[in-house]
């Protein structure tokens, strides 16, 4: 079982993201030098296809789970035996290259969290399908998404037609890059000043990657508890790992099951984070 620590970790690495090399070429350089390998081919393939849609301003489809298959190197070595007889020097040097370039390969597949950290400033992966799953659920009710970051949640809801209000203290842009680049409007609010002023006027409260460690998520969940209007707060998150405290989950009343699973079908886990989405009261 992997350690929250080492979650943690996992966000904080930014070799792959930051080398000599644009990520998204390196990505096509290995496209090219595992060409005759599909496994890989298709791994590659949602990356720079979830790219290319994110950098356009939209949404990007569900990835898969972003590891090269664990027999993947006897595929490599099997297929060349094929293809080359025994004493050709061209299937050792093949040979070489694949297999010495896929440790590089695998950190830098592995390493896609970081780089969409780093380039757009999205946190959580939100897919247009997930979106489509939430903007069905609240269905034509106003939703509040606080901490909202660059907006993605929002800009896809507000594309759907969900009546959404944007929010973040947008303190932190002054120490990241990426937090001058926000897809959509965000209205200068922290998040309990946001409640305060939308409480009456929304029925859902979206909390997307709340911090690990700050107890904001616990006093969010305090002032909706507070609201004359009930409020249903929308989670995003790992349970126990890399996001929010402890306390909070702790905290929390799950709720309506069902319609749980069904908004978490297509958000699953593509690395070593397993967040979620939960429905809270």
């Amino acid at each position: 079982m992997v350690s929250n620590k080492r979650k943690k970790q996992l966000l904080k690495h930014r070799s792959a993201s930051k080398s000599n090399n644009p990520y998204i070429d390196q990505l096509l350089k290995y496209q090219k030098m595992y060409q005759n390998y599909p496994r890989i081919k298709f791994l590659i393939n949602n990356i720079i296809q979830s790219d290319s849609l994110i950098s356009k301003g939209l949404l990007p489809q569900d990835l898969p789970e972003l590891l090269l298959p664990d027999d993947i190197q006897d595929e490599i070595y099997t297929t060349i035996n094929q293809t080359y007889a025994a004493n050709d020097p061209k299937g050792d040097q093949i040979w070489n290259e694949l297999s010495n370039n896929l440790p590089k390969l695998d950190q830098l597949i592995r390493s896609y969290r970081d780089y969409l950290e780093d380039h757009y400033g999205m946190w959580a992966y939100i897919s247009a399908p997930f979106v489509q799953d939430i903007s069905e659920y609240v269905k034509d009710k106003k939703v509040l998404e606080v901490m909202a970051g660059n907006g993605y949640i929002s800009k896809g809801l507000k594309n759907l037609g969900t009546t959404v209000y944007p929010t973040d203290s947008l303190a932190w842009t002054s120490e990241n890059q990426t937090g001058k680049k926000p897809v959509i409007d965000v209205e200068p609010l922290d998040a309990l000043a946001a409640i305060e002023k939308y409480q009456d006027t929304v029925d859902y409260v979206i909390m997307s990657w709340s911090p690990d460690g700050d107890p904001i998520d616990q006093q969010i969940l305090e002032a909706i508890r507070k609201a004359d209007h009930k409020l249903q707060l929308i989670v995003i998150g790992e349970k126990d790992g890399a996001t929010n405290t402890t306390d909070f989950w702790q905290m929390a009343n799950y709720v309506e099951p069902d319609a749980t699973k069904q908004l978490n079908r297509h958000h699953q886990p593509f690395d070593l984070i397993n967040d979620q989405l939960y429905l809270i009261d």
